[in-house]
């Protein structure tokens, strides 16, 4: 998982955009399931790297009236 950049995204197709949110927000289910867990996180910053990314691909979305 990477950051996704706001030229990387804005590069996107609206199906691509989809398929990517989807993607994020199930990472994001994941890692919050794995810290309630107690489990101990590989890196620490992903749950707020992952909710800045999803941010960024809602916001550029929005922009598009899509």
């Amino acid at each position: 998982m990477t950051k996704l950049k706001s030229e990387e995204i804005r590069n996107m197709s609206p199906p691509e955009l989809l398929d990517e949110l989807e993607s994020l927000r199930l990472d994001l289910i994941r890692e919050r399931a794995l810290s309630s867990a107690g489990g101990a996180p590989e890196n620490p910053g992903l749950i707020g790297e992952l909710r800045h990314t999803i941010a960024r691909i809602k916001t550029i979305q929005k922009e598009r009236g899509l």
